[in-house]
Formats: C-alpha cells, sequence, structure tokens
C-alpha cells in the first residue's frame, strides 16, 4: 500500500502519465473493494496531474449516481444523454470537451468548470461506470489525456 504518490511537477504532461498510472495499478492491486480503489484513483489524478475535478458516477438502474470523487462537490445524479456524463454513457465512448458552454445539454455541476474528458469503463459489455475529469481551463485535454486515461480504464475495468 502505497502512502504517497511520486509526482515530478516539471514532468511534461505524457510523462506525469507515465509515471502516474504504473503507481496507480500498484495502489489498486490486491484491493478488492471497488469504492475504495475508485476514491483513491480519483485522489491520484487530482494531485498528480492536478486536475480541477476528477470523480467516478456508477450506474445504478437507469441514472448515473455520484462516486467517489475529488474536488468541489457536484451533481448526484444524471439521465442516460443528460449533459457529457449521459452521452458518454450513451455512447459509450470518450468525450473530450473543449469548451463546456458550447455542449449541447451540458450540466453545470460547477461554473468553474471550463472543459472535460469523459471515459466510460465497461462490464459484461455495458457501460458500468464513467470516469468524468474537468479542468478549469478552456481546452485543456487533448489525444495525450485521452490515451493515458483510456488505458486507465482498462485498469478500471480489471476492478469490475
Amino acid at each position: 500500500m502505497a502512502e504517497e504518490l511520486i509526482v515530478n511537477n516539471t514532468a511534461t504532461k505524457e510523462e506525469k502519465y507515465q509515471s502516474l498510472i504504473p503507481q496507480i495499478e500498484a495502489l489498486v492491486t490486491g484491493e478488492p473493494d471497488l469504492t475504495a480503489n475508485l476514491a483513491n484513483i480519483a485522489s491520484a489524478l487530482k494531485y498528480g496531474m492536478g486536475f480541477f475535478w476528477v470523480g467516478f458516477y456508477l450506474v445504478k438502474d437507469d441514472e448515473l449516481v455520484l462516486g467517489p470523487f475529488q474536488g468541489p462537490i457536484a451533481c448526484t445524479r444524471i439521465r442516460k444523454g443528460k449533459g457529457v456524463c449521459g452521452t458518454s454513457w450513451e455512447k459509450a465512448e470518450t468525450l473530450l470537451v473543449s469548451n463546456v458552454d458550447e455542449f449541447p445539454g451540458h450540466i453545470a455541476c460547477s461554473s468553474d468548470s471550463k472543459s472535460e474528458i469523459v471515459l466510460p469503463a465497461m462490464k459484461d459489455e455495458e457501460v458500468a461506470l464513467i470516469l468524468d475529469v474537468d479542468s478549469d481551463q478552456l481546452n485543456d485535454f487533448d489525444s495525450v489525456d485521452q490515451e493515458h486515461l483510456e488505458k486507465l480504464m482498462r485498469v478500471v475495468e480489471g476492478l469490475l
């Protein structure tokens, strides 16, 4: 069990992910509790990458329900197809949004959120949960984030 992350704040985004994801894998290895693992993953991403908000929404019946997160308070429930998270769930694909105010039907849980990347985790060919990462800067996410966070979601899928 790790007690702290090793983060090089002068590293490039790519280098941070390359260092952080193996640490996250080590952190969750051998821990069977999903909530504990998701909480540690959210914390590791928030502090390792300096994101504004990081959290998970779990599919429960016909809604996404807020799970472990780091950052300001958040929307508790999201319907399928609503906002960025609900749309990612409906389409079962990663969504990268450079300006949330331009996303049709965006749900403003925090007016400080400016850009967002949302990724689904699959179980039995269905979306089981969503990782939502927000920035307080416009156009803050790119293909580097998508590539590495999608790798991380394969780790998350192994926990489901």
